[in-house]
């Protein structure tokens, strides 16, 4: 059998090492991926660091993948060898529990994640369940599609099921690897857009992406600027630092949401007056399925939305790793590979 080279953790806190493994082979309802790019995220960390609960290692992670089809295995009727296709944070669900049977494949009590549960796309070639490839459509290449089957499925999917409809004020807080595409998707979306960042320096670029105006929080009261504007109806809060968003509350117009992406473990501070009388929440949202991957992609085909990225080789992982964790990114990593 032939042999690829793959990005392994060894065990968890392990740095990431360069192997020779055999080429799987897929099994029944799954297809075998010939990667082309993966992106690195933020959520890798908790693969890299053994973090999240059961995982089993020697593990193989990236969860923003995006390649051809290389075999199909029994059973695979969506799926054909030469499709460019990805996968991202959903790596299958169950289909059986309560939650599936409901549709809601997201809150899958069994679910799946690329790279955690099964090997991810830190390789040449990986196996991914049916359900969980997306089709990438011709416009995109391979290195634009990878970070939009993370960073661009959660913001685009987050914010077209938050309730605010075109003409609405939108906040989006942040203007890293999820906010500087959450700033596009609102504005292509119809929204009144305002980007919140630190930092004047930022104002051209947010700008440039589609915002109507830039509040800096290091100059201004953000959320008494956004009140005098009206009121936001959602407040999408991509970078995470619970202080940050904990001050925007105020910010949010009456039934208006501070819709939290940007995944910290410190606590949002909010006090019961605050929701309680201008109906505001506090409302998170976590990735999508292959179904929103695919509709996240089309939208950005048709509307001309690309990630901004750096790209790497995938023999140098460890450092687009690093190169992520320090922020520098200017905004999301891509692994390539031959």
């Amino acid at each position: 059998m032939s042999q690829m080279t793959a990005i392994q953790i060894g065990s968890p806190g392990a740095p990431f090492e360069a192997v020779k493994r055999e080429i799987p082979a897929p099994g029944a309802n799954q297809v075998r991926i010939r990667v082309q790019a993966c992106g690195i995220c933020h959520s890798d960390v908790f693969a890299k660091e053994g973090y999240w609960p059961g995982l089993q290692y020697p593990r193989v992670t990236g969860h923003e993948v995006a390649g051809v089809v290389d075999e199909v295995g029994s059973g695979v009727r969506t799926w054909k060898k030469g499709q460019l296709v990805g996968v991202g944070w959903h790596g299958g669900h169950c289909g059986q529990c309560k939650l599936c049977r409901s549709g809601d494949f997201m809150g899958c009590q069994h679910f799946q994640v690329t790279g955690f549960q099964e090997d991810g796309g830190y390789a040449q070639y990986m196996i991914a369940r049916s359900e969980a490839v997306a089709a990438i459509p011709n416009a995109l290449s391979p290195v634009e599609a990878a970070p939009l089957l993370c960073a661009g499925v959660t913001t685009f999917n987050s914010l077209r099921h938050s309730g605010a409809v075109a003409g609405d004020l939108v906040g989006v807080q942040g203007l890293g690897g999820l906010g500087h595409l959450g700033v596009q998707f609102a504005s292509k979306m119809g929204y009144r857009t305002v980007a919140i960042g630190r930092g004047k320096d930022k104002e051209s670029l947010a700008l440039k992406l589609g915002a109507v105006r830039y509040l800096d929080t290091d100059a201004v009261d953000v959320a008494k600027e956004l009140t005098s504007l009206g009121g936001a109806s959602v407040i999408l809060a991509t970078a995470p630092d619970s202080k940050a968003m904990s001050a925007l509350i105020d910010g949010l117009g009456v039934g208006g949401q501070l819709l939290v992406v940007g995944a910290s473990t410190d606590p949002i501070s909010v006090t019961p007056v605050q929701l309680i009388l201008s109906r505001r929440s506090v409302r998170g949202w976590p990735s999508g399925t292959a179904r929103d991957s695919e509709d996240t992609l089309n939208f950005c085909a048709l509307t001309g939305i690309r990630a901004m990225v750096e790209t790497l080789p995938l023999e140098q992982a460890a450092a687009g790793y690093e190169r992520m964790l320090s922020g520098k990114a200017r905004f999301r990593v891509v692994l390539t590979m031959n």
